[in-house]
């Protein structure tokens, strides 16, 4: 039973490596994405005017409110909707948006609510004192973020930050939903075109196992070369 098992799995080796490589450019991308969205609606919340606080409280609310599955799916039916519209309004012709492009794009929109609360949170546990002193000093606002307030909390953040890389890779998997050919969607077709739906889907788990594992690993080491001094 075993030798059979090793045989189908094998068998569809190199597909499964492919959907492996997707899954994991669907995570970076998603992460570098959200980061980027965090840390700017992060600054917009703590230093904006009263319309981008609100913007960031109901961009924030919507994203964490809503059902991952529930995004996607309005992402894939009325993203690409919307982009062609936006298009024909200016003279250019249809797009195909990609299931990769709005898998990145939804995942980045998700958990870039989450991560603009942890640089959010981040910001306002660094000493006040020290932002008063700088002011004090002339520097510009955007001199104080970079040379006060970023390198005090990103230590903060390492926690919040690891915390949702690990979520976000596992919520990669729900991307197959749009037919991405990622570790899953290949799984789920190896399964049913061999009837062994059990044993792909083990091979699943053991990978996300694997690279939660190791992302864990490195995380905690980075944690640990820049503690917080909170």
């Amino acid at each position: 039973m075993i030798g059979v098992a090793m045989e189908k799995i094998v068998a569809f080796g190199p597909i499964l490596l492919g959907g492996m490589g997707v899954t994991l450019a669907v995570a970076l991308l998603s992460m570098a994405l959200a980061t980027a969205v965090g840390i700017v609606l992060a600054v917009l919340a703590v230093q904006g005017g009263p319309v981008a606080r609100g913007f960031v409280t109901v961009y924030t609310t919507v994203a964490r409110g809503v059902p991952d599955l529930v995004l996607m799916l309005l992402f894939f039916f009325g993203g690409e909707r919307a982009i062609n519209g936006a298009l024909f309004l200016l003279g250019y012709e249809r797009i195909t948006v990609s299931p990769f492009v709005i898998g990145v794009a939804t995942l980045g929109f998700i958990f870039g609510a989450f991560l603009t609360e942890t640089f959010r949170g981040a910001f306002f546990s660094v000493p006040r004192g020290q932002i008063e002193a700088a002011q004090a000093l002339g520097l510009p606002p955007h001199r104080i973020l970079s040379l006060v307030v970023f390198p005090q909390m990103l230590p903060l953040a390492l926690p919040g930050f690891s915390n949702t890389w690990l979520v976000l890779l596992k919520s990669t998997a729900i991307i197959s939903i749009v037919g991405l050919q990622d570790m899953v969607g290949i799984a789920d077709k190896a399964g049913k075109a061999t009837r062994e739906p059990f044993l792909f889907m083990l091979a699943v788990i053991l990978f996300f196992l694997a690279l939660t594992a190791v992302s864990g690993a490195l995380l905690q080491r980075l944690e640990h070369r820049y503690p917080s001094r909170a």
